[in-house]
């Protein structure tokens, strides 16, 4: 199975599981605001999970000379998954405050990550 597929469910998978666990386990435990600070973490990390599996299937179907270009906004939806939801997650669930400005370069991970898969695909 390709890397980006095989992370896409991966990360997917989890953001299941950690919505589940917010709905259930932490509706009890944080303020109105924490819990939907965790369900947006989990709402981009399913999103860009979905991502992820889009570029592997598009690096899939394309020449290796295009696949590396293909490939490359994998990694900034990777890393954007990590901080933008991590510290999401974090947040909502007490931890250092420092993170907060770690969240908004995450959200630009994803939007380089778009903009690059826009253009990667070949003009043919």
């Amino acid at each position: 199975m390709h890397l980006w597929i095989r992370l896409g469910g991966i990360f997917g998978g989890l953001s299941v599981l950690l919505g589940a666990f917010g709905a259930h386990s932490l509706e009890a435990q944080l303020t109105e605001k924490s819990l939907a600070t965790f369900q947006t973490g989990v709402l981009y990390q399913f999103m860009h999970s979905l991502a992820l599996i889009l570029v592997g299937l598009l690096s899939l179907h394309f020449a290796d000379e295009h696949k590396k270009k293909i490939e490359r906004p994998g990694w900034f939806f990777l890393t954007g998954i990590v901080l933008f939801s991590g510290s999401l997650y974090s947040l909502a669930l007490g931890g250092p405050r420092w993170l907060g400005p770690v969240t908004p370069i995450g959200g630009l991970c994803f939007m380089i990550g778009w903009f690059m898969l826009a253009f990667s695909l070949p003009k043919k």
